[in-house]
């Protein structure tokens, strides 16, 4: 274990340059050991690459660099996918992240429609959405929240962060679904949020 009397924050990065996923304050203070400031380390670490081409940020609770966001467009892949996200996964994706922990028939209340099969499959493998246990109701219903990816993607520290219904007003948008898809800029500029796989209503 590291002394804390060493530069802490030299460690923090350190432990989060060779982790392999982002960090939890918990998993990172496992590495630095009892007794130590690990937030304040993260908030020395931060402000440091704040101005620089690679920033600190915190995801869901967790920790990691990230290219900073008026750069994404250097980095920008090109990719040869089959089909852009479908219009029908854009809306079951905003819905859980308005309403999670939400159920497929949950879904389906809010849309209007049935999902079909592969919806929900297709958010998944973007690592977007997870099952998130069962609801204690008939039939225990699988429910679905987003992942700690998704916050990452579109920038988001927490949902606390997904706009409003303020916001919505403001932007003029008045479908909920329309405003999903405007504020999570589902096409983003870091990738254009492609992902293979088709997908109706």
């Amino acid at each position: 274990m590291i002394d804390p009397a060493d530069d802490i924050a030299r460690v923090v990065e350190a432990v989060l340059f060779a982790a392999e996923a982002p960090l939890t304050l918990h998993e990172i203070g496992a590495h630095v050991g009892e007794g130590v400031d690990v937030r304040a380390a993260l908030a020395d670490l931060a402000a440091h690459y704040a101005p620089r081409g690679v920033n600190l940020v915190e995801r869901g609770g967790r920790w990691h660099f990230q290219t900073a966001p008026d750069l994404a467009f250097v980095l920008r892949r090109e990719r040869a996918e089959s089909r852009k996200l479908s219009r029908a996964a854009i809306e079951t994706l905003a819905i859980i992240a308005y309403h999670e922990p939400v159920s497929r028939a949950e879904i389906e209340a809010i849309r209007g429609v049935q999902i079909s099969s592969g919806t929900l499959d297709v958010l998944m493998a973007a690592h977007w959405v997870k099952p998130a246990g069962r609801r204690e109701a008939p039939g225990r219903p699988l429910i679905y929240a987003t992942t700690p990816e998704f916050l990452s993607h579109f920038g988001l520290a927490s949902r606390r962060d997904l706009p409003g219904i303020e916001d919505l007003r403001a932007a003029g948008l008045l479908d909920p679904v329309d405003l999903a898809f405007e504020s999570l800029h589902l096409e983003s500029e870091a990738d254009n949020a492609y992902v293979n796989g088709s997908e109706g209503d």
